[in-house]
């Protein structure tokens, strides 16, 4: 079996989009299609089935072809929970995450965190300047200590990825290539740097 066809991809655009005025991140408009689809042109390639956790718009989301994906609760608990409904779901191995909102993530994400994680269960992208846990890499056997977890009432993710023992993977070359979208000035910019 290769790498490919033991993970599922999961766009995480669970959020509340708080600092975009509320608006649904992975539905902004960017280069004349939703910002998720620009996410999903990357990871696609990368995995072997395709799917988006999102919890408003689900019907906008649905027309992508992929499977949509609700948290398990209603309290939009974070990345977290979005994690926690795909590891529920899956039927792979192996779940790669990656947020709705950074459109120029590395295209050799998966094959990075496949050649580096080792023995982990578990691991996150770094920069060299700083870690970036929600994209990550995580086996379908840490569901129960997810679940466990956020019963606990925890919600942050890098303490969760440090409970796990995850790795911290490093993408010397690609400073940058983690930015986040989080405000419509940022969205303007990046699309003025495409064209």
């Amino acid at each position: 079996m290769n790498m490919r066809q033991s993970i599922t991809g999961v766009i995480l655009a669970g959020g509340l989009g708080r600092r975009m005025g509320g608006q649904d991140k992975g539905l902004i408009t960017l280069l004349d299609k939703p910002l998720y689809q620009h996410i999903a042109e990357r990871l696609e390639p990368q995995v072997e089935q395709l799917m988006i956790n999102a919890n408003r718009n689900q019907a906008r989301y649905q027309q992508s072809g992929f499977p949509v994906i609700s948290d398990l609760t209603e309290d939009f608990s974070g990345p977290l929970a979005g994690m926690q409904a795909a590891l529920h779901a899956a039927k792979t191995e192996w779940l790669l995450f990656v947020p709705c909102d950074v459109p120029a993530f590395p295209l050799d994400l998966a094959v990075t965190f496949f050649e580096n994680k080792g023995d982990s269960l578990a691991c996150y992208a770094n920069d060299t300047e700083r870690d970036h846990p929600t994209f990550a890499l995580i086996h379908c056997s840490l569901a129960p200590k997810l679940d466990e977890y956020l019963a606990r009432g925890e919600r942050k993710l890098m303490f969760f990825m440090q409970e796990i023992a995850a790795k911290c993977v490093v993408f010397p070359s690609q400073l940058g290539a983690f930015t986040n979208l989080n405000t419509p000035e940022e969205s303007l910019n990046w699309e003025l740097q495409q064209k």
